[in-house]
């Protein structure tokens, strides 16, 4: 099966429509599938649902969806460098999901993994755990979480080769390989694509049965957070 497409735009053709579910990897700014977030921005599709660990900033990364007014609701983590994000959720006009950090991810692992839910102690007690089913296994209580099954991941890699097997350098690593496992459909882009043959079998962070499209370009890489010292 062909997966190597000519750019963003190719690669998400026939695959968008309003009111999908997206689960879109990165960390801050680290790996975000900037490419992909670009053309999703160009389509015009709306009423999305956004799982991420964060919505980008402004003018960059989900940021420019939220700009353009196409989501509705995020699932998210951590949300603090984002100012049209805070407004629109003061203001009514976004919901929000929030989740704790380690259970969003093990939400998407769960879902790549056709686990429907699973029980975790994090939240009981809490505004996250309203609402949810509690069990009690050995004396602590645990809340049901389920499995996040989304209709699109788009994930940003280091390098794959053309059968979508991956490799993600450093931080980036974080939520895109649970990101891309959930999505019925998953759409990676990266900074390098190889043949068959030439990734190291054991470097494989992810492996190409999860990725059905893929495109190659070049990536601004912001810095979210800029600290330097005096010389």
């Amino acid at each position: 099966m062909q997966k190597v497409y000519g750019n963003a735009a190719e690669a998400l053709d026939g695959l968008l429509h309003d009111g999908m579910l997206i689960a879109a990897g990165g960390f801050g700014l680290c790996g975000i599938p900037e490419l992909l977030i670009q053309a999703i921005r160009d389509s015009g599709v709306k009423d999305l649902t956004v799982a991420s660990n964060n919505a980008g900033v402004d003018g960059f990364g989900l940021g420019l969806l939220l700009e353009s007014k196409q989501v509705k609701k995020m699932m998210s983590s951590y949300v603090g460098e984002n100012k049209e994000f805070m407004r629109q959720y003061l203001g009514g006009e976004l919901e929000l999901e929030f989740n704790p950090q380690g259970t969003l991810a093990e939400r998407m692992r769960a879902g790549g993994a056709g686990i429907a839910g699973f029980y975790t102690k994090t939240g009981y007690g809490t505004q996250i755990g309203e609402g949810k089913e509690v069990k009690v296994f050995d004396d602590e209580h645990y809340i049901l979480e389920r499995g996040i099954f989304a209709d699109l991941s788009i994930v940003k890699a280091w390098k794959a080769d053309t059968t979508g097997n991956c490799v993600f350098r450093k931080t980036a690593r974080n939520f895109n390989p649970p990101a891309a496992m959930c999505g019925k459909i998953c759409v990676m882009e990266v900074e390098e694509i190889v043949e068959p043959g030439e990734l190291d079998p054991d470097h494989i962070h992810l492996p190409g049965i999860y990725v059905h499209r893929l495109i190659q370009g070049e990536h601004e890489k912001r810095i979210e957070q800029r600290t330097t010292r005096a010389a």
